[in-house]
């Protein structure tokens, strides 16, 4: 038995309850509707007065809703790097529907950064702050003003999925492949998103996906399997700093199982999620999960026994594809496999997170009600210095031979006079998937163009077909090659959405083996348009390539040949620009890899070997690899010295404070990534080569020093204690280096834990 499927985030689109219902409340406030009362009371009140009727339905994804009652719901909607009311997935469901046929919704323009992993690259935890705070207030300010019928308030964002392996189709969505940095920066984009009012959110972060989601291909039914060591130091940490650190209270369970239990009714959904870090918010399912867990892990009988199994660990949000899941409630309830205590327990989640938008409380009461009738901050200066901001800070300056980078412009004896920019990614800014519709987007070409002025001749191609590219390339100063992956493969819109109708077997893989996207995982690490590159290098050695892709590549020709190269990913809207800057030198760049680039896949386990002790990632890969999790270069210099500690011993209670002098050294101002990494020296169980502890990305100008400085805990050192379940602290020594990357160690020092 097959069935089609579609996106989990597709289907999760907002959904918003009718305005002429919820007019229709009555005057006089319910006691739920008393902001003076405790959370829970009103919470109590609001489950009485709705039927069972109400309560049913109020399990899809328009959150809890009773119009009769003057309970909105809770809108959801994508907002991985912007808030997605247009884009690929907006662009094809965007009708409002009702009893008329249904007419287009127009887009609304909101800002647009780079994709997760770009994001992740910027390692700026205080601007990840002020990402989330720019996408948070314009889906509020959305909202607040109905400039969009399917506006949300609850953001299916970050995507707290760790990257361990890079052919995964969703790479792109995650911010890197460390649990510890993972969380540092998901935590203050979710407290820039929710607000920092103490009593109300400005929008709701709903991360995903929980948890050790990382493969595409037969994703419905797979088992992510490891020990319990893994799970509580490795595949759950970037979803408790979210939690406990970033503030977040709702989360969507993920497709796969853990040890061939589905996540959607794993009891870590309660015994971890909700009762160890407190976690009371809206627990959802991925699209179609619900009969997943029937025809794909084949876990229960029907969708009667699913649906309860689903309601008892806590779900209380159903992202659905076609399920009569409604009927499959009702008989459940008929069976007794579920009561109506059950689902009142799973609805409360939903209510607090109605409560803390402030959506049943007088609007004056709420802060963020006040942005009705305000200027608009979609495309304001504020808005767009911060996607600026972030465009160049996720630049990535993987090879600069002798200094071949920056470019000169003027004033220099080798200005330039021609530049030929080659390439398919040159001339447009690829959407994300989950992208939406920025106000203005500015190409690598455009943005060249912009920089250069009149005085430089640019002539461009897109590739090289009868020799054009070779042919401009040889007759310019320099060659600027822009390469890399298509967000959905080549694929139009309506073509992508197909390609994720897929039966319980795998997808149909992406026609690039090099490429992946969200179903399909990719089938290589190879850049098909490498051949491009040595086509251009042969007409002209002064080449820059710029990788313009969504996940790492084995680009060993390109190291190897090419005497410069920069990397970035897709969506932001302010692309172009970051890599004009990046040429020119308007900006030095610093942004760091959040994965290991490997040589070749022989340098990866198997897709579904979820052992990281097999050899995965920087902390247990041996190998050496084409770029090192960490590294980025920069057009100036640093050094290190004058490393201290507080002290040369701590107890398994204490800390040391660890503090480090950097000095730029060369001849420009620029930002240094203070990475911090701890190596076991006498550890009696398998511990990692090296686990990233702390970094700070720090601005100096040219001569100028920096004291740096990270406290170390002893529990940072602990490890997971299957048999006694529970955090073990070592007596042993523990190496701290610190330096640019996970491979080049500055300064070191050692601490006796005691």
């Amino acid at each position: 038995m097959t069935r089609f499927r579609l996106l989990s985030a597709l289907l999760a689109l907002p959904f918003t309850a009718s305005l002429a219902a919820v007019a229709q409340a009555p005057a006089a406030p319910y006691p739920f509707q008393n902001p003076s009362l405790g959370m829970e009371e009103r919470i109590d009140n609001a489950l009485k007065l709705m039927t069972l009727d109400e309560k049913i339905n109020s399990l899809d994804n328009a959150g809890v809703v009773a119009p009769r009652l003057g309970i909105p719901g809770t809108p959801i909607g994508e907002a991985l790097s912007g808030v997605a009311l247009g884009g690929p997935i907006f662009g094809m469901l965007s009708v409002v529907p009702g009893p008329k046929p249904a007419e287009p919704v127009k887009a609304t323009s909101t800002t647009q950064f780079p994709q997760g992993v770009g994001l992740g690259r910027t390692w700026d935890k205080a601007l990840m702050h002020r990402a989330g705070a720019v996408i948070g207030s314009e889906a509020r300010y959305i909202h607040e003003n109905k400039l969009n019928p399917k506006s949300f308030l609850v953001l299916l964002t970050p995507n707290a999925d760790l990257a361990r392996d890079p052919r995964w189709g969703r790479d792109q969505e995650s911010y890197g492949e460390d649990a510890y940095f993972n969380g540092a920066m998901a935590a203050p984009f979710i407290q820039g998103i929710q607000g920092d009012d103490p009593k109300y959110w400005q929008a709701a972060s709903l991360v995903k996906h929980f948890l050790a989601n990382s493969n595409e291909n037969n994703r419905y039914g797979t088992s992510a399997d490891f020990d319990t060591r893994l799970l509580m130091e490795y595949y759950s940490v970037p979803f408790r700093e979210a939690f406990v650190h970033g503030g977040a209270r709702s989360f969507m369970a993920s497709y796969n199982a853990w040890n061939h239990v589905p996540l959607t009714v794993n009891p870590i959904l309660k015994e971890l999620a909700q009762k160890e870090w407190g976690v009371d918010g809206i627990i959802s399912t991925d699209a179609g999960s619900l009969q997943n867990m029937v025809l794909a892990h084949k876990a229960y009988p029907d969708l009667p026994h699913s649906v309860a199994a689903a309601v008892k660990a806590g779900v209380g949000m159903f992202l659905t594809v076609g399920e009569d899941w409604r009927s499959a409630v009702k008989a459940a309830l008929e069976s007794k496999l579920l009561t109506e205590q059950d689902i009142d327990n799973s609805l409360r989640g939903g209510l607090r997170v109605e409560l803390r938008l402030g959506l049943l409380d007088p609007a004056d009461a709420v802060p963020f009600a006040k942005m009705k009738g305000q200027p608009n901050p979609v495309d304001s200066a504020e808005h767009r210095a911060v996607a600026l901001q972030v465009a160049r800070e996720s630049v990535v300056l993987l090879k600069n031979e002798k200094g071949f980078l920056p470019l000169e412009l003027a004033g220099k004896d080798k200005a330039l006079k021609s530049i030929a920019v080659i390439g398919p990614r040159a001339d447009a800014v690829l959407p994300d998937f989950y992208g939406g519709q920025p106000p203005y987007s500015v190409s690598v070409l455009e943005g060249i163009r912009k920089a250069v002025g009149p005085a430089v001749a640019v002539s461009f191609a897109a590739d090289n077909t009868d020799g054009r590219a070779e042919k401009l390339a040889k007759a310019a100063d320099v060659a600027v090659v822009v390469v890399g992956n298509h967000p959905t493969c080549g694929r139009t819109p309506l073509e992508a959405l197909k390609s994720l109708m897929v039966s319980v077997g795998p997808a149909a893989a992406c026609a690039v083996a090099g490429e992946g996207m969200e179903s399909s995982d990719r089938q290589s690490l190879n850049l098909g348009q490498e051949d491009l590159i040595k086509q251009v290098y042969a007409a002209n050695p002064r080449t820059v390539v710029v990788l313009v892709a969504s996940a790492p590549y084995a680009i060993n020709w390109t190291e190897e040949h090419v005497p410069a190269i920069l990397h970035t990913s897709h969506n932001g809207q302010d692309e172009g620009t970051a890599i004009a800057d990046v040429l020119f030198g308007n900006y030095n760049p610093a942004g760091r890899l959040v994965q290991t680039w490997v040589k070749s896949e022989a340098q990866l386990p198997p897709m579904l070997d979820y052992n990281l002790r097999h050899g995965r990632t920087y902390m247990y890969m041996k190998e050496k690899p084409l770029y090192p999790f960490g590294y980025g270069l920069s057009y100036t210099s640093f050094k290190y010295a004058g490393l201290k500690m507080n002290a040369a011993t701590m107890g398994k209670d204490g800390a040391v404070s660890v503090t480090v002098d950097v000095t730029n050294t060369g001849a420009r101002d620029g930002d240094e990534v203070v990475q911090l990494y701890v190596k076991h020296l006498g550890s009696k169980v398998e511990r990692p080569l090296k686990e990233l502890k702390g970094f700070e990305r720090i601005f100096l100008g040219k001569g100028q020093s920096a004291t740096v400085g990270f406290t170390v805990k002893a529990s940072d050192l602990a490890y997971w204690d299957e048999a006694g379940k529970g955090w073990a602290v070592e007596a042993e020594p523990v190496e701290i280096e610190l330096g640019g990357s996970s491979a080049e160690v500055l300064a070191k020092g050692t601490v006796r834990v005691e």
